[in-house]
């Protein structure tokens, strides 16, 4: 579950029109980073004068760059002094690679700030130091959307751990290949342009070994004309037994860097894969494996991971609870029983016991539906 599910909604706090209006721009602005800020948010902020007039505006653009309240004081210059700030996320107060954004605040001479969603990384630091210097403070104006645009940083922040996305594309009966193996193509073409458009939004693309095997994917980001993105996530591998062939294209191409997960374990063989086009990553063996391989995953700075494949590696995340976000593409055929199915080993011996999910979204694209849903928490006895 995504982790603003479970934070309490902030008390009600008055906001004027011109306040409401520029968290909606700010938003926007902030929605222009996606894809471009990891391992940071994404964030917007609006300079509004005394008179509540729009005095400049800005965005995160970039890791290591500017904050969007950096960027929108710039903009604003002497009109920021009395003004309000409309940020999407609790201004910082730390040094990091930046200066910390309350002190620019202050420094400006910024008597307001309106934010919609706190950073859980600051446990309200940053307020309240606004708050000592005599600033008006007040949270969440317009929070579930803040928290949306931000929802995989969030659960990187709370979690220590990468965001977790599954994409499964079945049949109407949950079937991912026929009898034969064929799983070319189960999705119709707008929903294949789809996934690469989420390729794009996450610092990793994921897969077992199994889908190695079968598929030989490149899991790059391309556009609808065919062509690889400049942009390109990272490529994992989970592969406790180390079976990904040093012939397969993710081991052989450079189009994006690739990272072979595996256990420590001996491995009989290490793949020899072209210099430079594979890293291998260590983990512990054992039921441990998933966890601790989103841990270190974290601590090389994957904040978000879409998962592709297969059934193995789709209900081990399930059962050990690491899916925070399901993306389903269902097409209008069938496969029957002898097709594979999308999820394998979850164990589910009763129905009371069936890990649960509510829908977050849904819409046509082309013949294909996809539905987005995140786990339902399980009700206290």
């Amino acid at each position: 579950m995504t982790p603003h599910r479970t934070q309490p909604p902030p008390p009600p706090q008055a906001f004027s029109p011109e306040e409401r209006a520029a968290m909606r721009r700010a938003l926007a602005l902030a929605r222009r980073g996606l894809g471009r800020t990891s391992p940071n948010p994404v964030v917007g902020a609006v300079i509004l004068d005394r008179g509540g007039r729009e005095a400049g505006h800005g965005w995160h653009q970039q890791a290591g760059g500017a904050h969007a309240e950096i960027h929108a004081l710039r903009a604003a210059g002497p009109r920021a002094a009395g003004g309000t700030a409309v940020v999407t996320l609790e201004p910082c107060s730390r040094q990091g690679r930046t200066g910390p954004c309350t002190r620019a605040l202050l420094q400006a001479g910024i008597r307001h700030v309106v934010y919609a969603v706190a950073d859980p990384t600051l446990a309200g630091e940053g307020a309240e130091r606004l708050r000592e210097a005599g600033l008006d403070v007040r949270a969440g104006l317009l929070a579930e959307r803040a928290a949306e645009d931000n929802h995989a940083w969030l659960t990187a922040a709370l979690h220590h751990r990468p965001h977790v996305t599954l994409k499964l594309a079945t049949t109407l009966d949950g079937r991912i290949a026929a009898r034969d193996g064929t799983s070319r193509w189960i999705t119709g073409p707008p929903a294949r342009r789809d996934t690469h458009l989420l390729r794009t939004r996450v610092d990793a693309v994921a897969v077992g070994s199994a889908t190695v095997l079968a598929d030989d994917p490149r899991l790059t980001a391309r556009d609808p004309a065919g062509r690889t993105r400049r942009r390109q996530p990272v490529r994992i591998v989970f592969d406790r037994r180390l079976r990904t062939p040093p012939t397969c294209r993710l081991a052989t191409d450079t189009a994006a860097p690739t990272w072979i997960v595996t256990t420590h374990a001996p491995p009989r063989r290490a793949p020899r894969t072209a210099p430079g086009a594979c890293e291998l990553i260590t983990t512990e063996a054992g039921p441990g494996f998933l966890p601790a391989a989103l841990t270190e995953l974290h601590r090389r700075g994957i904040r978000s991971l879409l998962v592709e494949g297969g059934a193995t590696l789709a209900g081990a995340l399930l059962a050990d609870h690491l899916v925070d976000r399901l993306v389903w593409y269902s097409a209008p055929r069938l496969l029957g029983a002898d097709g594979a199915p999308a999820v394998r080993g979850l164990d589910v011996p009763t129905c009371a016991q069936a890990p649960g999910f509510r829908v977050v979204g849904a819409r046509r694209i082309g013949e294909d539906v996809r539905v987005v849903l995140e786990p339902q928490p399980k009700e206290s006895p």
